[in-house]
């Protein structure tokens, strides 16, 4: 999730065609979201009508909002979003009938929550990306330096739902359930700033690839978006599946229905994902040797889990039905 699971990636090689424009972040003003999405646009058109190559910096994009005295990051601000987002929908999602909290619990959750990603993406980047962090306690607490992973900011959002409930006396899976339908909007937020950071690029893209781009930092070869893959599969997918299971069907009714078909969607879209995406430089051997990336081996459980949870949804009845659910 974060900008970590490939900011730390020092892939030799550099652009020699382009260089990386100078002149920092974004000043306050200035268009830089649709001016940026009108360059990407016109430059796929001309890429795909020539064999020349995107280059991502043509595209105009910085990775901040200068405000004079402070630098507001784009990344900061999907995380933001993301979360706020989710808090007005799941304040929406309670109103309706059949809701496992209050607006009270809601509340308690925004801020465990938010606690719970940054703790829990940073903790998680530490253990299964850079375990050298560890011997320096000290670089823990250095968020702006990049570092964050899914996985771990998962784990520490369960946590967060965890304690909530305990304190609330309230069913775990079912709040999850809640919790699930409005993860992806942090999801895309999140892997639409890689890319505007020029981050977690993908893997050398083939010549029929038009679309495939050359990021700074990442050799002179046309990559896959990788970051765009997974904003579209991990985050505006997602986002339909989940609303539509929510809004349009009983799903909610059904325990463990919403969180397992978020949890293995999640799971597959990032394992197809990798097949395109860089594996970080220091787990770039890990990958070659075991076949697999970290990301993939990591999302194995994650599927497995989200599977046996939404079919023993679907077994089971409805919430409500009156026929009493199996032990």
């Amino acid at each position: 999730m974060g900008k970590g699971e490939g900011a730390a990636r020092h892939n030799p090689g550099s652009n020699p065609a382009r260089a990386v424009p100078e002149g920092g972040p974004h000043r306050m003003g200035e268009p830089c979201a649709s001016r940026g999405i009108g360059t990407l646009l016109s430059a796929l058109a001309a890429a795909t009508a020539s064999d020349a190559p995107l280059y991502w910096t043509d595209l105009g994009l910085v990775n901040g909002i200068d405000l004079g005295f402070f630098t507001l990051r784009f990344y900061s601000l999907a995380y933001l979003a993301g979360i706020i987002l989710g808090y007005w929908h799941i304040s929406r999602m309670i109103r309706q009938a059949g809701a496992p909290l209050a607006q009270r619990h809601a509340d308690d959750l925004f801020f465990w929550c938010t606690l719970g990603i940054i703790l829990g993406g940073r903790l998680g980047y530490a253990t299964f990306y850079a375990p050298e962090l560890w011997a320096h306690p000290s670089e823990l607490l250095k968020l702006w330096n990049g570092g964050m992973s899914f996985h771990g900011g998962l784990v520490g959002v369960m946590a967060a739902v965890a304690w909530v409930c305990w304190r609330g006396g309230l069913s775990f899976l079912r709040v999850m359930d809640y919790i699930a339908v409005c993860a992806p909007f942090g999801m895309l937020f999140g892997r639409l700033a890689n890319f505007v950071n020029g981050e977690l690029w993908g893997r050398v893209a083939g010549a029929d690839v038009a679309w495939a781009m050359v990021f700074p930092g990442a050799g002179p070869l046309p990559r896959h978006p990788s970051q765009l893959y997974e904003a579209v599969l991990e985050g505006a997918l997602m986002i339909v599946v989940m609303l539509v299971l929510y809004w349009k069907t009983g799903a909610r009714f059904r325990p463990g229905l919403l969180a397992g078909t978020f949890a293995a969607g999640i799971a597959l879209g990032r394992f197809v994902v990798e097949f395109f995406r860089e594996p970080d430089a220091q787990l770039a051997e890990f990958a070659a040797s075991t076949g697999l990336s970290m990301g993939q081996w990591l999302t194995l459980p994650l599927l497995a889990v989200g599977l046996f949870f939404a079919v023993r949804a679907l077994l089971r009845p409805p919430l409500g039905s009156g026929t009493r659910a199996p032990a």
